[in-house]
């Protein structure tokens, strides 16, 4: 079995749409609400279970905007 010339053109096509693609931005945005609320309520039970803050769905949702901010702001190009 020999090298197909068709094959690696459509191999070397592929590498060059890989590394010409920046992404779908909605696909970011959603991963990036749903990881920021997750990290959010990872943190606020925590701070909650040494007492430093009140566990409570209001504090969640603050949290997670202000990491959803800020990992947008530092993640543009």
């Amino acid at each position: 079995m020999g090298s197909d010339p068709d094959s690696e053109n459509r191999r070397d096509g592929f590498r060059d749409g890989l590394k010409s693609s920046s992404g779908d931005p909605r696909l970011l945005v959603v991963l990036n609400a749903v990881l920021s609320g997750l990290f959010a309520w990872w943190l606020v039970w925590g701070a909650d279970a040494v007492g430093m803050i009140e566990f409570s769905l209001t504090t969640v949702a603050v949290v997670a905007v202000g990491l959803f901010v800020l990992t947008h702001v530092m993640t543009r190009p």
